[in-house]
């Protein structure tokens, strides 16, 4: 029983790490496609999304660089 929590509570780690770096990705995604909006298109309110996005972005790296060092020091 042990073996199988302990296997359970990976398993929900590893997806949270997983769920972390998506949206990593979705975050910067937004970003460039507001950025482009903005700048070669002159949308003032994409650029208020720009600034969005990226402070999403900096959130999530934040959260993303414990996540490594918490694996590097179980390691």
């Amino acid at each position: 029983m042990k073996t199988v929590a302990k296997w359970n509570i990976q398993l929900i780690i590893k997806e949270k790490i997983m769920e972390t770096h998506l949206q990593l990705k979705v975050a910067f995604e937004t970003y460039l496609a507001e950025h482009d909006k903005f700048e070669q298109n002159g949308v003032k309110a994409s650029s208020t999304r720009a600034r969005k996005a990226l402070m999403e972005f900096t959130k999530l790296a934040k959260t993303r660089r414990t996540e490594i060092q918490d694996k590097r020091n179980s390691m």
